[in-house]
């Protein structure tokens, strides 16, 4: 079974920066689509940034212009650098991994982003 192992989380003060790393156990993982995605306390799941095999992105508009997701394909690792953070970005973050971004998927344990003075 495929792991993905988020790490990165933490406390940052608004207007700070982290960037959360995803690791894959499979060493096919560059076929794949990889994202992030978030979920705050009442609220829904939602996709942050997606990735596909080919490199091609997609962010939230939340999020646009903020964050960016990389991967290297040599590492089996997923990145999301995260800038100019605000408090509505407190959430968990979930790496995920499939076929297609609506595919059934893989998921990361969640890794804590907390955004606060």
């Amino acid at each position: 079974q495929v792991q993905l192992v988020e790490s990165g989380g933490g406390l940052v003060q608004p207007g700070g920066s982290l960037r959360l790393s995803c690791a894959a156990s499979e060493s096919i993982f560059s076929i794949y689509f990889m994202a992030w995605y978030r979920q705050a306390p009442g609220k829904q799941r939602e996709l942050v940034a997606g990735i596909t095999s080919g490199g091609s992105t997609n962010y939230a508009s939340s999020v646009k212009g903020r964050f960016t997701i990389s991967r290297d394909n040599a590492k089996n690792t997923v990145y999301l650098q995260m800038n100019s953070l605000k408090s509505e970005d407190t959430a968990a973050y979930y790496c995920y991994k499939g076929a297609t971004s609506t595919s059934p998927g893989s998921w990361g344990q969640g890794t804590q982003v907390t955004v606060s003075s």
